[in-house]
Formats: C-alpha cells, sequence, structure tokens
C-alpha cells in the first residue's frame, strides 16, 4: 500500500494484541479488558478504505486467525442485517452447524426469519463470535455508513458488551456520511477505550508521485495529483483517463463523476445494458440471476461479463457475485439509468428471487423498487416481510409498511385494513425508538373513523397506546389527559373492555410521575368494571397496579393485601391468559419486591420475561428485568443483577425513551456499586449517566437516580457529594425520597454526616429514618435505620452500643432474606465487636466470617474489599488497641487523638496549622498502620484504649 505506514503500524499493533495468548477477558461486572474490541477505519469516498481493510484482512491471516468479510451497500438500507448476513456467509459450515443457538442467530446468519426477540439476537450473534472465535477471528464490516437500522443496534450491542473471545471488529465508513446512531456509539465506545480510531486522510504528493505515477513526467504528476487532492480513486481515475489519451491540462479540471461516465463510453448498448442490471441488482447480481433479468441466455452473457471485468468496470467477488469496481461508480451508473428500466429490472429480480426461494426481506427490497402503483401482490410481498422484521428489525417492518400505506388507496372498503396497518407501523416506530414519530401516527388513528369497533383497530387500543408512547417521552400529564378524556366520552361510551383496558393504563402513570393518590379511584373503579365483566385477566391487572401504587406510597399493608389477591389470580391463570397482562407482572413484582418478598417477585418476574419474549412485547422487558435485578442486588447476587441490568439497558436505548434508560441506569449503578471492589470508578461512572438522561425531572426515576448517584459517591468516599445528590433527589422536605426506601436513602445521608462530622444533622436523619422504618415496619427497612442509628453513638466514641445496633440491624436484614444488607452490616460492626469486652475478638471474627462468607458466595466485591480493609482491625483486636495504636508518630497520634473528638479534617487543619491536604494524608497513613477504614473506626479504636492511658511507642 501506498502512505499508509502509520494506519498500518497501528493495524499490526492491534492483530498483535489479537493474536496474543486469551486472558480472563471479562471481570465480575463484564467489562473486557484493555484489548480494543473495535477498528474504527473511517475517510471520505475513494480514500483507500476498502483497500485498507483488504490488506489488514490478508495480514491477519497471514497471523493464523479466521476473517469474516461483509459490507453494506447504498441502495438495500432497508434489509435487515445485511453487513453481518454476507460476512456470515464465509463462516465454515462446520462452526455453524456446531453452535447451539444456531436457530436463534438465523436471521443474522442467513436472512431467514426467526420469532426471537432482537436483543436475544444480539446475544445470540455475540456467542456465536466467541463460538467461532477458537482461533483469534477477524469480522470486517465494510461500508457501515449505509447499514441498515438492526444492523447498526446489533453493532452497538457488540461494542458495549464485546464478545467473550479474541474477536477483533474491523468497521469502514465514511464519517461525514455516517448516521447518528453509528457515530454516537463509535465515539461512546472510543471514551471507553472498547474502540480505537483510525482515520484514513489525503496521500501526500510524494507518496502519489513516486508510488502511483510512474512513467508520468514530474510536473504532469503533480497537476494530476493537486487535481485529485490527493484522493486515489480520484487520482486512478485521472491516470486511467490520460491513459486514454486525454490531455493533463484537460483532466485538471474534470470531476470524479464525469471520469468514471467516461469509462461507459466505449461500451455497446448491451454491455452498458449489463452494467446498469448489476447496479440496480446489488450483492443480487450472480450470472444465475443476470440472464432471466435481462432475457439473454449465459452463453450470450459470458462475452459480455469477460470485456467489462476486463476493463475493471465490473469485479467478481465471494460466491460468484458481481459487482461494480467501486460504490461511487454504481451510484453514478444506478442514479443515471432510465428509471423505467430500473423498475423493470427490480420487477424481473423480485419474481426470479421468488421463484428461487430467496428471503421475503431480499424479496421485499425489489418488491419495493418495482412499485410505480397499487398492486396487491407485491403489498402482501411487503405486508409479509414487515410481519417477519417485527421483532427482530422493526424500523425495516415501519418502513416496508410506509411503503404499502403510501400505495394503498385511500377509498371506504381499505379503512379497516389502513387503519390496522397504520396501528403496526406505529407498534413498529416505537419499538425501534421513534417515539414520537409513532405518536403522531396514533394521534392521526384516532382521529379516524372506527370502522371495525373491536379487536386490534378498536379506538381505544390505539388511544392506549399512544398513552404508553407518551409516558414513555415523559408526557406524564398528556397520557393521563388523553386517557381521562377517552374513559370520558359518551359518543360512544366505551365498552367495558376497553374502560378495564383504558383504566390500567391510567394507573400505570404512577408512580412514575402521577401520584398514586391521584388515580387510586380511578385504579378501583377499573377494578370494578373488571369484576362486574367476570374479567380476571384484568382484575389480575387493576389489583397490581394498586399493590404498587400502595406499596411505592408506603401503604405496607394495603400493598400487601393487594399483591397477595393479585398473586393468587395470577397463579391462577394460564400463561396464555397472562399474554395482555406482562406489564402487571412486572407491577406486581416491584410490589412484592418493595415489600420484601423476594422469591415471590422473582417468580412473577421471571413468568413475565417468558411471556413477554415469546410474545414479543420487548418494550416491557426492562421492567422485569429491572425487578429481578433489583432482588438480586438485595439477596446478594450483584454479577446476576448487572447481567441483568445490562439487558435491560440494551433494549431501553433500543426503545429511546430517556426516562426509562435513567431507571436502568440507576437500577445498574446499584448492582455495580456491590459488584465492584471499593475504589472502582465505574459505579461512579454509571450513576452520573443515569442523573444525565433523568435530565431536570422531579419525578421517580429521577429521584432514584439521583439517589443512586448519592449512593456511588459515598462508596467513592465523596460524602459531600453524597449528601448533596441525596438532597436534591428528596426536593424540600424530602417528599420526593420513594417513601417505601426512605430509611435506605436517609442512610446515605447520615453516614455522609458522620463523616463530616454534623453529628447534629446526622442525629436528625437517623431520628426520621427509625420514624419511617416502624411505619413501613419492613426488616431490611428496619435494620438500614438501626444502622443510621448505629453511627450517632459510634460518632460519640460509644463503640459497643454501635456494635450491639449493627448486629440488630444484620439480624432484622436476615429476617427478610437482604443477604446483602445482612454481610454489610456485619462486616461494617464487626471491628466494634472485635474491640469490646472480653469476648469481643471472637464475636467480631464471627460477624466478618459470616459477612465474608455471604459477600463471597454472591461475587459481592464492594464487601469482599470491605471485609479485606477491616480483616487487621478484626485479626488484631485481640492484642488491644495499644499495640495496633503503637506504631503511630507523635503527630499521628495527635491527629488521631481530635478525629476520635469528632473533629473534621478542615478543623484538625486549623488547630494544628496545617493544610488540609496534609492532614488527609496523616489521615490515610493512620488507616493504614491500625487497619481501620474510616473515622468511626478510628474513634472506636480509639475509645477502646484503657482510660488514662496515653499512647506509648
Amino acid at each position: 500500500m501506498i502512505g499508509r505506514d502509520a494506519e498500518l503500524a497501528r493495524v499490526d499493533r492491534a492483530l498483535a494484541d489479537l493474536m496474543a495468548p486469551q486472558t480472563d477477558l471479562m471481570d465480575p461486572v463484564g467489562d473486557a479488558d484493555a484489548r480494543p474490541a473495535v477498528l474504527d477505519v473511517s475517510g471520505e469516498a475513494g480514500i483507500g478504505k476498502s483497500r485498507f481493510v483488504h490488506e489488514l484482512c490478508r495480514r491477519a491471516a497471514r497471523l493464523g486467525a479466521g476473517v469474516l468479510r461483509g459490507r453494506a451497500t447504498e441502495y438495500e438500507r432497508h434489509i435487515p442485517f445485511q453487513p453481518f448476513t454476507d460476512a456470515f456467509a464465509d463462516l465454515d459450515p462446520a462452526v455453524r452447524a456446531s453452535f447451539p443457538a444456531a436457530a436463534e442467530a438465523a436471521p443474522v446468519l442467513t436472512g431467514a426469519p426467526r420469532g426471537a426477540d432482537r436483543f436475544g439476537l444480539h446475544r445470540a450473534t455475540a456467542a456465536l463470535l466467541a463460538h467461532a472465535a477458537t482461533d483469534p477471528l477477524v469480522m470486517v464490516l465494510d461500508d457501515m455508513h449505509w447499514a441498515d437500522p438492526a444492523s447498526l443496534e446489533l453493532l452497538d450491542h457488540l461494542v458495549r458488551h464485546p464478545p467473550r473471545a479474541r474477536v477483533l471488529l474491523v468497521v469502514a465508513r465514511r464519517a461525514r456520511q455516517s448516521p447518528a446512531p453509528l457515530t454516537a456509539t463509535l465515539v461512546r465506545g472510543t471514551d471507553t477505550g472498547a474502540v480505537h480510531r483510525t482515520v484514513l486522510g489525503p496521500l501526500a504528493e510524494r507518496d502519489c508521485v513516486e508510488g502511483l505515477t510512474a512513467g508520468l513526467p514530474t510536473d504532469q504528476a503533480i497537476r494530476l495529483f493537486t487535481a485529485s487532492e490527493g484522493n486515489p480513486l480520484y487520482l486512478l481515475a485521472l491516470l486511467q483517463a490520460h491513459r486514454e489519451g486525454a490531455s493533463v491540462s484537460r483532466l485538471s479540471t474534470t470531476g470524479l463523476g464525469a471520469l468514471l461516465l467516461d469509462e461507459l463510453t466505449p461500451l455497446t448498448a448491451p454491455q452498458r445494458r449489463l452494467v446498469e442490471t448489476v447496479a440496480a441488482l446489488g450483492d443480487h447480481a450472480t450470472p444465475a440471476l443476470l440472464a432471466p433479468v435481462t432475457g439473454r441466455t449465459p452463453a450470450d452473457l459470458a462475452a459480455d461479463l469477460s470485456e467489462l471485468t476486463r476493463r475493471d468496470l465490473l469485479r467478481t467477488g465471494p460466491h460468484g457475485r458481481l459487482a461494480l469496481r467501486h460504490p461511487v461508480l454504481r451510484s453514478l451508473v444506478h442514479d443515471g439509468t432510465d428509471t423505467w428500466l430500473r423498475t423493470e429490472t427490480h420487477r424481473l429480480a423480485a419474481a426470479e428471487l421468488a421463484r428461487a426461494g430467496a428471503p421475503l426481506a431480499e424479496r421485499a427490497h425489489h418488491a419495493e423498487r418495482s412499485l410505480s402503483g397499487y398492486d396487491p401482490a407485491t403489498v402482501a410481498v411487503l405486508t409479509e416481510a414487515a410481519e417477519q422484521a417485527a421483532h427482530t428489525a422493526p424500523a425495516s417492518c415501519a418502513h416496508w409498511l410506509d411503503v404499502v400505506l403510501r400505495h394503498l388507496p385511500h377509498t371506504p372498503d381499505r379503512a379497516v385494513e389502513r387503519r390496522s396497518l397504520m396501528l403496526s407501523r406505529a407498534r413498529a416506530l416505537g419499538a425501534c425508538g421513534q417515539l414520537r414519530e409513532s405518536r403522531d401516527l396514533l394521534h392521526q388513528v384516532i382521529a379516524m373513523p372506527d370502522p371495525g369497533g373491536d379487536g386490534a383497530g378498536s379506538r381505544a387500543s390505539a388511544v392506549v397506546l399512544c398513552a404508553v408512547m407518551e409516558r414513555h417521552l415523559g408526557r406524564y400529564s398528556e397520557a393521563v389527559a388523553l386517557l381521562r378524556r377517552e374513559l370520558h366520552r359518551d359518543d360512544p361510551v366505551p365498552s367495558p373492555a376497553d374502560q378495564v383496558a383504558l383504566g390500567l393504563e391510567l394507573g400505570s402513570s404512577a408512580p412514575h410521575d402521577t401520584s398514586y393518590p391521584t388515580v387510586r379511584a380511578d385504579v378501583a373503579r377499573t377494578l370494578e368494571v373488571a369484576r362486574a365483566l367476570g374479567d380476571d385477566v384484568g382484575v389480575a391487572g387493576a389489583l397490581s397496579v394498586a399493590a404498587l401504587g400502595e406499596a411505592y406510597e408506603g401503604e405496607m399493608a394495603a400493598a400487601d393485601r393487594y399483591a397477595r389477591q393479585a398473586a393468587d389470580l395470577v397463579d391462577s391463570l394460564p400463561d396464555d391468559d397472562l399474554t395482555g397482562l406482562c406489564e402487571q407482572l412486572a407491577r406486581l413484582g416491584w410490589a412484592e419486591a418493595f415489600l420484601e418478598r423476594h422469591a415471590d417477585a422473582e417468580r412473577h418476574a421471571d413468568r413475565g420475561l417468558a411471556i413477554a419474549r415469546r410474545t414479543g412485547q420487548l418494550y416491557l422487558l426492562p421492567h422485569l428485568l429491572l425487578c429481578k435485578a433489583h432482588v438480586h442486588v438485595q439477596i446478594c447476587r450483584p454479577v446476576s443483577a448487572v447481567e441483568l441490568s445490562d439487558e435491560a439497558e440494551d433494549i431501553a436505548r433500543g426503545i429511546g425513551s430517556d426516562e426509562l434508560l435513567a431507571f436502568v441506569l440507576a437500577t445498574k449503578a446499584h448492582a455495580v456499586v456491590a459488584a465492584c471492589p471499593p475504589g472502582d470508578p465505574r459505579p461512579l461512572a454509571v450513576a452520573e449517566e443515569a442523573v444525565a438522561a433523568a435530565g431536570l425531572g422531579g419525578n421517580w426515576w429521577a429521584s432514584i437516580a439521583w439517589c443512586m448517584l448519592g449512593y456511588a459517591a459515598l462508596t467513592a468516599g465523596d460524602t459531600a457529594r453524597a449528601q448533596e445528590a441525596v438532597l436534591y433527589a428528596g426536593g424540600p422536605g424530602l417528599r420526593r425520597l420513594q417513601p417505601s426506601m426512605r430509611p435506605l436513602f436517609l442512610e446515605v445521608l447520615v453516614t455522609a454526616a458522620v463523616a463530616g462530622g454534623d453529628l447534629e444533622s446526622a442525629n436528625e436523619w437517623a431520628e426520621r429514618a427509625r420514624e419511617e422504618a416502624e411505619r413501613l415496619d419492613l426488616p431490611a427497612q428496619r435494620a438500614s435505620a438501626m444502622r443510621s442509628a448505629a453511627h450517632i453513638p459510634l460518632g460519640l466514641g460509644d463503640a459497643r452500643a454501635a456494635a450491639e445496633l449493627f448486629v440488630s440491624a444484620a439480624d432484622e436484614a436476615a429476617r427478610s432474606g437482604a443477604l446483602f444488607w445482612e454481610a454489610f452490616s456485619l462486616l461494617i460492626g464487626a471491628p466494634l465487636l472485635a474491640a469490646g469486652g472480653p469476648e469481643g475478638p471472637r464475636q467480631g471474627q464471627a460477624a466478618w466470617q459470616r459477612g465474608l462468607r455471604l459477600a463471597a458466595a454472591g461475587g459481592a466485591e464492594m464487601l469482599t474489599g470491605l471485609a479485606e480493609a477491616i480483616r487487621p482491625a478484626v485479626a488484631g483486636a485481640s492484642e488491644g488497641p495499644e499495640r495496633r495504636l503503637a506504631e503511630l508518630t507523635a503527630r499521628e497520634r495527635e491527629i488521631a487523638g481530635l478525629v476520635a473528638e469528632g473533629l473534621t479534617s478542615p478543623s484538625i487543619a486549623d488547630r494544628l496549622c496545617l493544610s488540609r491536604r496534609t492532614v488527609e494524608t496523616h489521615v490515610s497513613r493512620i488507616y493504614r498502620k491500625t487497619g481501620v477504614s474510616s473515622r468511626a473506626a478510628l474513634a472506636a479504636l480509639m475509645a477502646g484504649r484503657p482510660s488514662g492511658h496515653p499512647f506509648t511507642g
């Protein structure tokens, strides 16, 4: 290659990393090591990207790596997963046959339809790549600026969750033509280190003149180089034209398009028509298809194909496919072809592909481009293709339905069909993140007469779906107003069944943004109507909505009553009856989680997940996944909680709802805090992204995001930020803090205040936590209040009283199966237990061992890290505080004494005329020498000295 030494050196380094022996590529929270997962190669058209990645593939193959190569194409942007399917065509059939989840990956492997959800397909594709990478593997995806939306979504998944194997993805694209989602994916990957970027700029004059223009006088070579601006395609076209007799002076003012089209001038009419046919057919341009489309025999075609190949206008690629030399040339030829001829080519191609049994998506591409008016057979192909793509490629589904709707006659006899197609398109738009477009289309449906008056085409169905879109957009007031208006219609009055559907959706606005008491009466009416109808599914749904609403508000007796009634009914119904109840299953699961009935919550979440996956209700999966993730944090299984949150994040990003994403990331932050060791920056980064997604809103999800930021900041040691975040989340009087979890959030404030030496505020918040916990009467919340209370005597130097409260907190947490909080309470209290009384060392050691055992069993590295930090304090307790304090210098002893008195670092600095940084450095050394990890623990250690004894040592 000419002039790409620096770029190829980076390629060689990436390939060397790829070929290096595999280590443990993933840590417990699923992040890859420093090895990049993706190489992003960008540059303008004709700059040599395809030639560059060809050289990369050659070098990879020479090193022994497997190579899969696919590309997107300009006029086929709605064929789902085209570049991936193209790449996997090179996969060894034996590898494909041995992959256990080949059926799940079928849409990517072969383009065959599959009724799976697209996010499951993403995971199956990552697993397929890992399965194929028994040796290092390179997958090249060329011209990704033309990729279909489903491929871009899949690529986003692979960037955020790289395959757990030695796999390098190479993405080649034109940066200025890249769609926003592709750019966002690669920029985010660059920020996280998963993507390394290589920009191919213009070639240098010297490289071009010496390497590409041999035999041409230097002054003429320079003029041609100047005209090309260092673009290799342009320069080679100039050189080709010059060799055929064009003067340098004329060429220096000729554009690239004109040069390329000039190459077609010598062609005969049949040859020109053949080139136009190849341009229209794209990846389907094989000799077997060219013959029936052009009406020529294979023998007749052979001579022209040979001549076009000799002129380097056509090239033969994998599997015998023919293509024009460069995408720029294809674009020029395609757009210059007579419209009627191009349409006829697509019509013939669609017919031949149908006869050959080609995948429906490929037929739909040609069927769409053959339409010049309404044609029932063609519309049937597009409608069927849309149905097949609905779950795995909803953007393609929405596109094909739009084509059908544009050609469907606006006649009364088509009204029902039109309404049904519009509803289907609205669902597809919502599924692929085009929430506003979906909502606007649904408003059109609502404004239409309802000729059918039943089923999926009913007005109520459109209203409910529109309210869902408004909710995802964060427009709760609009959703509630729309639903109330529909419920109060009197011409005609909604049917009882529609009243139940509308009422359930209205109740679903709480507690996300609407206060549950404002819809409590509406939910009660919905329950009454459902019971009058004998609609068990509707009754179960209304009970579930009521259970979550009451649980959120902290009305635990009512929540428990509703949740038990709902569970009894749900458990008696078969799965088929619950298809329309998945969202309410999520609500029931969350209500049970807030009631600390973890096994019931997980059981109902799992059932909802199975039904939602089977029936394609993907937008409901995040709520169910997060319910299960929340439970797994409580029962000390944070690694699986992170995995569940990751899946929910994929779906939330696909849906495009910022508010849902904020809730997902907040829950993920909670899980990542527990899964990561102390000092890891990732929990804080996830929590910060949750807050950014939540924006300035004050609803439940925003409040949770800010609370998780406070929690993550506290574990990172930034107590001031922790306090600030929780106070912001709570608003005036902390009324925005979720009532049913308020003690846990107040614990963050108490801990931060004690660390900052503000015992007065800590005491006030601890007392409020006690009152809230008594009202809730939930073990884990009561345990949290006890930990908050323990910090007060600890701050005052009463280690014994604090230790007793931490032990009681552990017992309370154990009552509800909240193993994480049991372990946390034991480990916080272990050093205090160990330092108190003759039995203290034994009790402290026992508490430490149980806490560590619980933490290690669930992979809670936050807690195992804490256990390691306090190990010296617990193990050394039998030596007494004098022995542990003896290693301190005189200045460290002095500062330790002031810390034990409750002075903050600034106060100590003022008293001793030191800088705050110097004081904090001394405190860190004191921690290291004594084996404690907090000011409170140091105060407890100091309190354990015999009274009246000075420091020795």
